[in-house]
């Protein structure tokens, strides 16, 4: 089959990401292998392919916003069936046993396992996954529509759900790629006022174009005392100028699993009146299924720039400088 791999990590003009054969994989005990027709592009593979996250597995296809046909099942898998279109996401393994799976906070377990990380992903024509952390698909999305909802609408359905907006408060939003005008969508349609602050002014407009309520640059002040903000842009010199912004008692969450050093922090500007500053670290699965739960009630409108599976590099690059506005998707 064909597919990408990431051996040595590094930057991009390095060409971390090469095009390679390799056999089909067999699914184990409990796993389902797929034929890929769609794979979203996420920052996290950028993060993976020039080393911010340290490599789990050398060489790696990456790649972790899945979807496609259901062609095999191991023994003992259960959930799917043949020809059933299902969904792979970032969590691919927990232990089940540790403090955090028992008190269900299983994305915080110490063993936890990430598809195109730990084990191969998407960026390939075929590719296995555990049946236990397989999603069933909302219908009414096509496979490029659908892929980016398994990472970039989930985590960023929990940053929302971490910044504890009250009902009908204004909420601010920093950068806007994939996962934040998914993010946006969802906080509309259930009441929030959604104020957006980006560098580029195409993502500006896409944000008004979808019901942000403004759209200005990514140090602007918004125009009114923010209840909750998340902060996507993995840019930590933004956590100060969004702390600045939010009304007293109000969380920033922060969605990325990469972010640049935070520069010096001021007590009484930045945290004093109960202001909460919170990292968000990967999802549980009922934080997917809630998401996709919602976005079958909330048609979402994805924006993708499609490309084909031997693109995967170029969006990738296009992806590092910006270029993509929305989401990027490997289709098959």
């Amino acid at each position: 089959m064909a597919a990408w791999e990431v051996t040595t990590p590094g930057p991009l003009r390095t060409h971390p990401l090469r095009a390679v054969r390799r056999p089909v994989p067999e699914p184990g005990p409990g796993e389902l292998l797929l034929r890929v027709s769609a794979c979203g592009v996420c920052r996290t593979d950028l993060h993976v392919a020039e080393g911010d996250l340290p490599a789990h597995r050398s060489p790696v296809v990456p790649g972790h916003e899945i979807v496609g046909e259901v062609i095999g099942m191991g023994p003992g898998a259960e959930g799917f069936a043949l020809q059933e279109r299902a969904g792979v996401a970032w969590l691919r393994h927990t232990c089940g046993e540790c403090v955090y799976c028992r008190r269900e906070a299983e994305n915080l377990c110490p063993r936890s396992r990430y598809t195109g990380w730990d084990a191969d992903g998407g960026y390939a024509e075929y590719a296995t996954v555990p049946a236990e952390y397989a999603y069933h698909l909302p219908a009414g999305y096509s496979d490029s529509e659908v892929a980016p909802l398994l990472c970039a609408g989930i985590i960023g359905y929990r940053a929302f759900r971490l910044a504890d907006l009250p009902a009908g408060g204004a909420l601010g939003i920093y950068g806007f790629g994939g996962s934040a005008h998914l993010t946006a969508q969802l906080a509309i349609a259930l009441g929030a006022r959604v104020h957006v602050m980006t560098r580029s002014p195409a993502a500006r407009e896409l944000a008004l174009s979808l019901g942000a309520a403004t759209a200005g640059d990514a140090r602007d002040e918004p125009p009114e005392r923010l209840a909750a903000a998340i902060l996507f842009a993995p840019v930590g010199d933004l956590v100060p100028v969004a702390l600045a912004a939010l009304d007293r008692g109000a969380t920033l969450a922060v969605a990325g699993i990469h972010l640049t050093d935070i520069p010096r922090l001021r007590y009484a500007e930045h945290l004093f009146y109960e202001r909460t500053l919170r990292s968000v670290t990967a999802n549980t699965r009922a934080d997917g299924r809630e998401f996709l739960s919602l976005a079958a009630r909330h048609r979402l409108r994805v924006h993708i720039r499609g490309y084909a599976l031997d693109q995967a590099d170029r969006a990738l690059s296009d992806l590092a400088e910006d270029r993509v506005n929305g989401v990027a998707v490997l289709r098959a």
